[in-house]
């Protein structure tokens, strides 16, 4: 185990890779025989029906959700010009991530290195949209029309609910997950790449006076 351990450490410190903001990497998971349970429970997570718009207990927690719209929409400016389709693309990221159990920031990150947040992005192995999914995914666990995954919000539930099953087969690894999300499992370069631009995205709440 700690051999292991090491061996990542060692991948991570030597083999981290940035990717210029013009980049993108394509997402190619691969085809695996997934349980029936398991594709009942994915399929129902794709299925379910729920408007993107968040509901908090307090007011506390809507003005932590409203200040990290507003950080968030002046970071993404360059790459989304029009302020209400930046903002329908961050309340669907936050509604999906969180959904999931999954960081925002995590899932910006590798929204930015799969496809620069480009919505149309193909990828050679014929990933789509945000976040590259790959059209078979449509087949196991969707409607087998991988055409809606050129669809925001489709695309970004693919997407997360997706990871979190790699997350949750590697058992909380992030690490691994990510390479298997990629389809590089193992090698340092991609996980590097995400944990590279999940910083850009990461939001500290200024403290109170």
């Amino acid at each position: 185990m700690s051999s292991d351990l090491n061996r990542r450490q060692c991948l991570l410190a030597a083999g981290a890779l940035w990717l210029p903001m013009g980049s993108a990497r394509a997402g190619a998971q691969a085809e695996e025989p997934l349980a029936n349970s398991v594709r009942s429970a994915m399929s129902a997570a794709i299925a379910a029906d729920a408007p993107p718009k968040p509901a908090f207990a307090t007011v506390e927690a809507r003005l932590a959700y409203l200040r990290w719209l507003g950080a968030m929409s002046d970071r993404l400016q360059r790459q989304k010009s029009e302020r209400l389709t930046r903002l329908e693309f961050l309340e669907t990221t936050w509604y999906e991530s969180t959904r999931a159990g999954l960081e925002p920031a995590l899932v910006l990150g590798v929204v930015q290195v799969e496809s620069n947040f480009r919505k149309y992005a193909i990828s050679s192995a014929g990933a789509r949209g945000y976040m590259q999914v790959m059209p078979f995914w449509s087949r196991l666990i969707g409607d087998g029309d991988p055409s809606r995954l050129f669809h925001m919000q489709t695309n970004l539930r693919f997407g997360c609910v997706i990871l979190r099953h790699y997350l949750d087969i590697e058992r909380g690894d992030l690490f691994m997950a990510l390479g298997r999300y990629n389809g590089s499992r193992g090698r340092a370069e991609y996980p590097n790449a995400v944990f590279a631009a999940r910083r850009r995205w990461q939001f500290t709440p200024p403290s109170a006076a």
